[in-house]
């Protein structure tokens, strides 16, 4: 029986997943964790999981160290990373550090029940490309839709889950008056002067974080 975790923060998107990929075959169990320290503890007592899948943006230890974590305690277990940051650096970021695959979180649930398949398989799934070799842009993501650059749509990730200026710098290594900063470049880009406006801007565009 093929046993997958999901470490995720948004309980929402951890079920979504696990409901689809339930449909993967008979049998299936999905185990869910919030934050990296969790997923490790659900390792160690569920030796026989096959498959992790990793947000980025996870609280405490983000994905590119829980990937890196996974590989030295972990090295039979392979990841495929599940994130708004689908950037190239990014991608090629998250490679680096381990994982078996990428993807968007801007794609389809049949993309990633596929993208499943072929790392259980051992293969390495990875955004697709076009035939010229470039990596397609996410469609409806900030960062298309709105000019964002790859940093401000991770701030913006990051406020949509409800995070203050000072854990959203914790979280991505930075100053709060960095964070300030790319506030101000998303308010303008989306045309607001708030948080609040922010959020309903992107919830009424119907832009994928």
């Amino acid at each position: 029986m093929t046993k997958i975790l999901i470490v995720e923060d948004h309980a929402l998107v951890r079920e979504a997943m696990a409901q689809r990929l339930a449909r993967l075959e008979p049998g299936l169990s999905c185990i869910e964790a919030a934050e990296g320290g969790e997923a490790l503890s659900l390792l160690e007592q569920h030796p026989d999981i096959d498959l992790a899948l990793i947000d980025l943006m996870l609280p405490e230890v983000n994905g590119f160290s829980l990937l890196a974590i996974l590989g030295k305690r972990f090295p039979d277990v392979p990841a495929i990373v599940v994130s708004a940051m689908d950037d190239d650096a990014s991608v090629r970021r998250a490679l680096k550090a381990g994982a078996s695959g990428f993807v968007s979180k801007a794609s389809s649930g049949e993309v990633l029940v596929q993208a499943v398949r072929e790392a259980l398989d051992g293969g390495v799934p990875t955004p697709v490309r076009s035939a010229a070799g470039a990596v397609r842009p996410a469609p409806r993501t900030p960062v298309d839709r709105y000019g964002l650059t790859a940093a401000q749509a991770r701030v913006l990730e990051l406020l949509a889950g409800g995070r203050s200026n000072r854990e959203i710098a914790d979280l991505l290594g930075l100053t709060e008056g960095t964070v300030k900063v790319h506030m101000t470049a998303i308010y303008r880009a989306l045309g607001v002067s708030s948080r609040s406006q922010a959020l309903v801007a992107i919830a009424r565009s119907g832009a994928r974080l």
